[in-house]
């Protein structure tokens, strides 16, 4: 028995690991270095395009849930996202590059995993896993559309933060802290008072921006809108969102500022800062322009400017079953962002289920139920609910998991026992499905 495993990104190393460690031999395609695409920068598999963080780390948050569901059922990326994780309060966020190289070297030291170095551009014969991306190469997105027929693939905007070394930062317009004082000061708060905010904000609102072929502002998933593009639905917007003060008083003044820009770890030497919340598809000298204005950055250096690329995604509800299986053709399996499951996290999910329902299969074994109750199973069936018209990206959340069918007082309180409900599901199948 043999799969082949298109793309080593976070969804295809999971899936390649998951079948391995299950006695199926992989053979897995990654076409880094020799071709690349505009969001990547090095040639380590499962690298992470936009933001170093996996989110919050709170189980009473759904993407916290799904990183321990994760944990339970012995996801390899969560185990290299925390032997190379970096302080950032509630948040798991990993040092960039060590994370990839960690996952790079466990699957290429996997004795039934084979990597082969180039790009695909035909779906081979036999069992296949596509984890190719929202980035697709545009012979293998052909190859799909030829697979797919007259079925039309959809597509949103997606951008980076730009990233800021340490020392840059001026430490004297700014403090260290996380919000409400939640776990350590891991972040750099860059505080502006009214008139230093409503200048910025005037500016980053007229900004020039890059040239993205069909960008508009509707086609921005709202999970990474550009910073420019939340500035220009209103004045107040972005100090309700990437820029909101609650929680973070200034240690000269013990008052909240009008606005804080925060900066977070993005490596584990703590020399590189990633500016949260500013994704962006300004121009790079209108990045430079525009984010120095804010006080603690007047002298920035950026080693990244923020960028802007195309994600395409699948209509997945009339195309994938529950286990990411390409209804039409069941040995065709997609996972990872192309099928709607947006972020990190969730793309590690779709290729575990996915891997892990294959392998039963091609062992005769009955297929796992991953319920809704569990947010693994919840993605699953989000991305192939066939009563969804308008399908549209989806990060994990409580809303497309069952309520628990009783009144909890307190939100907090109701997301701990659907978590809590979830987790006791998700211990029982680790139990029948691990290897």
């Amino acid at each position: 028995m043999n799969v082949t495993v298109i793309g080593a990104g976070l969804s295809g190393c999971e899936a390649a690991w998951q079948l391995a460690e299950r006695g199926i031999a992989v053979t897995l395609w990654e076409m880094k270095p020799h071709k690349k695409t505009p969001a990547h920068h090095t040639n380590d598999f499962a690298e992470l395009c936009c933001s170093n963080s996996l989110r919050s780390d709170h189980i009473e948050n759904a993407v916290g849930l799904l990183k321990e569901e994760l944990r339970v059922l012995g996801s390899l990326l969560m185990t290299c996202a925390e032997e190379t994780r970096v302080e950032a309060g509630g948040a798991l966020a990993v040092d960039r590059h060590g994370f990839a190289q960690l996952v790079t070297a466990k699957v290429k030291a996997h004795h039934l995993i084979t990597v082969m170095d180039g790009e695909v551009t035909a779906i081979p014969d036999g069992e296949v896993i596509i984890a190719t991306g929202p980035l697709t190469s545009d012979a293998m997105s052909d190859a799909i559309h030829g697979l797919l027929g007259d079925t039309k693939d959809l597509h949103f905007f997606d951008a980076a933060a730009p990233l800021v070394t340490a020392e840059s930062v001026d430490m004297e317009s700014a403090w260290m802290a996380a919000r409400y004082d939640r776990g350590t000061a891991d972040y750099i708060n860059c505080p502006m008072d009214k008139e230093q905010y409503l200048a910025f904000w005037e500016a980053l609102s007229t900004a020039e921006e890059a040239e993205v072929h069909g960008f508009e502002d509707k086609m921005v998933f709202e999970g990474c809108m550009p910073v420019e593009v939340m500035a220009r639905r209103g004045r107040e917007t972005l100090c309700f969102g990437p820029l909101k003060p609650k929680g973070l008083p200034d240690p000269k003044t013990g008052r909240e500022p009008y606005a804080v820009v925060q900066l977070r770890k993005d490596n584990a030497e703590g020399s590189v800062y990633n500016m949260v919340g500013f994704q962006t598809h300004l121009r790079f000298p209108e990045q430079k322009r525009v984010f120095s204005m804010i006080p603690a950055l007047k002298n920035a250096e950026f080693l990244r400017y923020g960028v802007m690329h195309r994600n395409t995604f699948l209509n997945s509800p009339q195309l994938l079953d529950r286990y990411y299986r390409l209804k039409s053709d069941p040995r065709i399996t997609f996972v990872g962002q192309m099928t709607g499951v947006e972020g990190y996290v969730e793309s590690t999910a779709s290729g575990y289920l996915a891997a892990v329902e294959l392998s039963r299969r091609l062992q005769g074994k009955p297929p796992i139920n991953f319920p809704a109750e569990t947010a693994v199973g919840a993605l699953g069936l989000y991305v192939s609910n066939q009563s969804i018209v308008n399908f549209q990206p989806m990060n994990i959340n409580f809303g497309i998991m069952p309520p628990l069918g009783r009144k909890v007082k307190g939100k907090r309180e109701k997301n701990l026992e659907i978590a809590d409900r979830a987790l006791g599901l998700a211990e029982v199948i680790s139990q029948e499905v691990q290897p």
